[in-house]
């Protein structure tokens, strides 16, 4: 009995900790590959790392400690071989959007809101892991999500100008900062322009034309270099300032702060888990499939709810799946988590050594870096026409959600575009298309007349096909449908089929309206059937007599065979 409790708690470690699973069958030879891809990814997470928390509002070292928890405690916890996680622009956009929003003044309660945050998030993660809530994350459209991303891109842009030009710029919103970023212009500071501008060229260039470079190591590396030399600070070229060595100590969430700011902190969360659970679960897909293994959807969830509540314990931002350092960790060769265990180490042995390094750099490096980040990474204007090519609706969701962020800050902008999916997706669903149907001249298939004109009519036969379930958001629509089309018809209708083969689901409600539809048919002398009916909607409708009350011989396998036996007994009454 002893040994069989050992082997079930052993079970559930393995379930909840893959790291038990695939560390002790580690193949020795895929070290080599793995080193190399986290050293890799490392000198790429690192100095983006310490623009995302300059997104988010916190002092640069929160980054890192993100990047390293988030790095090390998904590879305990992840299925994803290939996976890098860590802070992303997106996810540090909403945060410090909630930041400002909360209106949080003293430094300390501002990296504890953002870490708390973080957790939140977590939690939420491990609670879609354990109850299986992925679907949630339907309701924020693919539309809304690039419309909040390129709003906070532009969002984020505006606030960082002022960086590459020495100026202030103040407002409620970014259209007042920019214009405020405007009109300050004649206060620009030469050399801190100069130097921004420099940096952003170089990644802009680094980005085109090479795309193997850390571009944003190799900008970073040249401004610590050029800082001392050339003397900016002496210049008047803003410093980033001193930034702390050695790695934080645990501290547990701030309750007292986040029921006080409840809304902002449940806020952002919400928002960080629908971008993030997406991506996350996308992206492991993606790699899994390329590389010929399987992964475990829930158990990714619960990895990234892990690596977020590591991150928030040591005092870092919100994290989620990197595509760009995934796809580098990809290219570099990583075989497992391996990888990703090095990239954390090489995090926290930068913490540990060069951190204090950093406080030479110029801001308006800084600045260049988080513009670059964000316009490559979160504004995705091809995406933009292809909605308004394709889809007009979609288009202006994204354009609402972009305005919104610009007008009323990120959260708002993400809550604007969920709202507007939302009814959009009440209106698609409460109102399905119910053609009039017409068959093809010299076959058995029926089309819509509304597409093919030309297809033959019945007289006096109604064939109409609705497209959706049948229950209570769609069962009225229906029975004014059809009391139309049989009110406007220029004959006599006595004769009337139902295709059904679209209706995958009922409830009572749709039940009880077509009972309703087959009793006034009735009186108004209408012969009634019902066409290609799935066995449960069937079944249901068995339950409830409507079977019995039109028959089972008014059910047919098709809608040719409905019409055909419509005909029939019309012969035989006449």
């Amino acid at each position: 009995m002893q040994q069989e409790g050992r082997t079930r708690e052993h079970g559930w470690a393995t379930r909840f900790l893959p790291i038990l699973t695939w560390a002790p069958a580690y193949d020795r030879r895929w070290l080599r590959a793995d080193v190399i891809a986290g050293i890799t990814v490392a000198t790429l997470v690192i100095p983006k790392a310490l623009g995302y928390a300059g997104i988010a509002n916190v002092p640069l070292e929160h980054g890192l400690y993100a990047a390293a928890l988030g790095a090390i405690v998904y590879a305990i916890f992840g299925t994803a071989r290939q996976i890098a996680t860590g802070p992303s622009s997106s996810l540090a956009a909403v945060a410090g959007s909630a930041l400002a929003l909360s209106n949080i003044a003293d430094p300390a309660d501002q990296v504890a809101f953002i870490a708390t945050v973080a957790v939140v998030v977590g939690i939420l993660f491990v609670l879609i892991a354990l109850f299986q809530l992925g679907w949630i994350s339907q309701f924020v459209s693919r539309a809304v999500i690039v419309g909040f991303l390129s709003g906070a891109a532009l969002d984020v842009t505006i606030g960082e100008l002022k960086r590459l030009t020495g100026t202030t710029a103040k407002g409620d919103n970014s259209w007042q900062e920019f214009w405020s970023w405007l009109g300050g212009l004649d206060a620009i500071h030469g050399t801190t322009l100069l130097v921004g501008g420099t940096a952003l060229a170089a990644l802009v260039v680094l980005r085109i034309f090479a795309r193997g470079l850390p571009g944003t190591l190799v900008v970073v590396a040249a401004g610590l270099i050029l800082s001392p030399l050339l003397d900016l600070g002496d210049r008047g070229v803003a410093l980033v300032g001193d930034v702390p060595r050695g790695v934080p100590t645990p501290v547990l969430p701030d309750v007292g702060l986040a029921l006080d700011h409840f809304v902002a902190v449940g806020a952002a969360s919400f928002a960080i888990v629908m971008i993030g659970f997406s991506q996350s679960a996308g992206y492991a897909r993606m790699f899994a499939t390329r590389h010929g293994y399987r992964i475990d959807i829930n158990q990714e969830s619960l990895a990234q709810g892990a690596a977020n509540i590591g991150s928030g314990l040591f005092q870092g931002i919100p994290v989620s799946t990197s595509l760009s350092a995934s796809s580098l960790n990809d290219r570099a060769g990583a075989k497992s988590q391996v990888a990703s265990l090095v990239t954390g180490v090489i995090t926290v042995v930068g913490m540990l050594t060069f951190a204090t390094l950093i406080s030479s750099l110029p801001t308006p490096v800084l600045g260049a870096i988080i513009i670059e980040a964000v316009i490559f990474g979160m504004l995705d204007i091809r995406e933009l026409r292809r909605l308004f090519r394709i889809q007009r609706a979609d288009f202006w969701i994204a354009i609402a959600a972009l305005t919104g962020v610009l007008l009323s800050g990120v959260l708002t902008g993400i809550l604007i575009g969920v709202v507007l999916s939302v009814g959009w997706l009440i209106r698609t669903v409460t109102s399905p298309a119910m053609p009039q149907l017409g068959r093809a001249p010299g076959t058995q298939v029926f089309q819509e007349l509304d597409t093919y004109p030309d297809g033959e009519q019945y007289p006096g036969i109604l064939i109409v096909r609705l497209e959706g379930g049948l229950f209570f958001a769609t069962a009225d629509a229906l029975g004014d449908r059809l009391r139309e089309l049989v009110l406007t018809s220029p004959t006599p209708i006595w004769g009337a089929v139902l295709d059904c083969q679209s209706i995958t689901f009922s409830d009572s409600q749709g039940s009880a309206q077509l009972k309703e539809l087959i009793g006034l048919a009735n009186v108004r002398g209408i012969d009634v059937r019902l066409a290609r009916v799935k066995p449960n909607v069937f079944a249901l409708l068995e339950r409830d007599g409507v079977v019995q009350q039109l028959g089972a011989d008014h059910f047919s396998a098709n809608v040719y065979a409905a019409v055909e036996s419509l005909l029939a007994t019309r012969e035989v009454v006449h």
